[in-house]
């Protein structure tokens, strides 16, 4: 997810504090463009990890009363949901990359979704099956761009048993989701980040994400892949951070 240049700092920007968390198989070294330009404006950041690889499991939390905003891709909000509801409740605003509520969609597009999650499940019973299925996974996350142009994550490193079992049970609530995750803050701005050639969240789940979300705005990155990687994101969701006011 690279960042388009930054709007100049202003005066009148508000006090934020940002807590964000990454989807499925991806950890939060990837935010760190995100992380200097948000500091760059004074704003805090704080990025979830959930431990997949290397880095280590971290669980923050908000701190002072700068306005709290949700940042997640992907799944991210369902982790939240899962190991952090008070974050995720407290939030105060939420932008939401490439996301979805529901993952596997009804009828016979979800059969065959959920046969590819169970073929996926299948290949996390060893590392040597689990590195190859995770890096066909991050290919059609990185697509139409190449899977180079990603950032290093827990698939570039040593795959742990600990490692392995948190994959295997965030892949499991991943299809278990059927709706928004159950703290989603209540009457609070949403921004939903499309990526309009997503091959991992479909164009169903997308438009369910709409449904469930009817005030939230929508930003479309029409040709961007579900990683987001040549979209310029960070001008437009600077700014649209900067015109909310708090609930």
């Amino acid at each position: 997810m690279a960042p388009a240049p930054q709007p100049p700092l202003s005066p009148a920007d508000p006090a934020l504090q940002v807590i964000a968390m990454h989807g499925w198989a991806g950890d939060g070294s990837h935010w760190q463009p995100w992380q200097e330009a948000f500091s760059a404006r004074g704003w805090r950041w704080q990025s979830g990890e959930r431990g997949y690889g290397e880095r280590a499991p971290a669980q923050p939390d908000w701190q002072g009363g700068d306005r709290r905003v949700v940042i997640a891709h992907s799944m991210g909000a369902h982790l939240l949901n899962a190991l952090q509801p008070q974050v995720l409740a407290s939030a105060e605003a939420v932008v939401l990359l490439a996301s979805f509520g529901r993952f596997v969609p009804p009828g016979s597009e979800g059969r065959a979704v959920r046969a590819a999650l169970d073929g996926m499940g299948a290949a996390l019973a060893d590392p040597t099956s689990a590195r190859a299925m995770l890096r066909r996974f991050l290919s059609e996350a990185a697509a139409p761009d190449p899977v180079e142009a990603m950032a290093p994550g827990p698939v570039d490193g040593p795959l742990t048993a600990e490692g392995l079992e948190r994959l295997r049970a965030d892949l499991e609530l991943l299809g278990q989701t059927d709706g928004l995750p159950e703290a989603f803050p209540k009457n609070v701005p949403v921004l939903i980040v499309e990526a309009g050639a997503d091959r991992i969240v479909g164009p169903t789940a997308r438009g369910l994400l709409r449904e469930a979300l009817p005030a939230a705005e929508v930003l479309e990155m029409a040709g961007a892949g579900h990683a987001l990687l040549q979209a310029p994101l960070l001008e437009p969701v600077l700014a649209w951070l900067v015109r909310q006011e708090r609930p």
